[in-house]
C-alpha cells in the first residue's frame, strides 16, 4: 500500500507540537584567557600545577597551529536494533549526505553520538543544534548545551544527545532533511551540515 503523505496542515501540527520556543538560558559566559595564561597563574603552586595539567593538558602537547581549534570529526546514530552502523565522517566533504539518508525504523529509541576534538585553546559553552524538515516546513528544533573543554589534541571528545523516539504511524513515514549546527558561546559556527532521515515501516521496507 503506497504510504500517505501528510498534508500541509498535518506538517503545522506535527511542527507546532514539537515547538517548545526557544527557551533562553540565563548563562554568562566568563571572560576569556588563553591557555597559557591559565598555565601560569599560581605556577608555583605543585597541586595546582598537577591538576591544571590533569584538566588542561601539558605545556609542550601542542596541537599543529594550522588546524582549527575545535574540529567536529563525525556524527553516529546509536540505535540498538540498527542492522548496520549509522556514520556520517563529518572530515570530508559534506554535501553528499542528503542524496544517501539514514534508514531509521518507525518508533524505535535512538540518540546521536558528536565525536570533536579541542586542539589549541578552551572552548566555552559548546552547543549543537539540528533542526528537522520535511518537505521544506520546520517540524522540530533541538538544541542541546555540550560544555566547554580543555585542549586534548590527541584524543577525541564524546557527545550523546537524550534518548529520543523515531515518529511512528503512516503519517510520520518519510523522508526528513536535518540541519546541524556545533557553535560556542561566541557564535563561531565550528561546522554546520545538512543530513537525511528516512523513516521506514521496517529496516528493510
Amino acid at each position: 500500500m503506497a504510504e500517505q503523505e501528510p498534508t500541509p496542515e498535518q506538517l503545522a501540527e506535527i511542527a507546532a507540537a514539537n515547538d517548545e520556543g526557544d527557551c533562553p538560558v540565563n548563562y554568562k559566559a566568563p571572560a576569556q584567557k588563553s591557555l597559557q595564561e591559565i598555565q601560569e597563574l599560581d605556577k608555583d603552586d605543585e597541586s595546582l600545577r598537577k591538576y591544571k595539567e590533569a584538566l588542561l593538558g601539558k605545556a609542550d602537547d601542542v596541537a599543529d597551529p594550522s588546524v582549527p581549534n575545535v574540529q567536529v570529526t563525525r556524527m553516529t546514530l546509536l540505535c540498538e536494533t540498527a542492522p548496520n552502523p549509522l556514520v556520517l565522517d563529518l572530515t570530508g566533504d559534506l554535501d553528499g549526505f542528503k542524496k544517501k539518508p539514514f534508514v531509521l525504523k518507525e518508533g524505535v529509541d535512538y540518540r546521536i553520538k558528536i565525536n570533536f576534538k579541542v586542539n589549541k585553546e578552551i572552548v566555552s559553552g559548546l552547543k549543537y543544534n539540528q533542526t528537522t524538515f520535511r518537505k521544506g516546513v520546520k517540524v522540530d528544533r533541538s538544541d542541546y548545551m555540550v560544555g566547554s573543554y580543555g585542549p586534548r589534541p590527541k584524543e577525541e571528545y564524546e557527545f550523546l544527545t537524550t534518548m529520543e523516539e523515531a515518529p511512528k504511524g503512516m503519517l510520520a513515514r518519510g523522508t526528513y532533511n536535518i540541519k546541524s549546527k556545533f557553535t560556542d558561546d561566541d557564535k563561531h559556527d565550528h561546522l554546520s551540515w545538512e543530513w537525511s532521515l528516512t523513516i521506514k515501516k521496517d529496516w528493510k521496507d
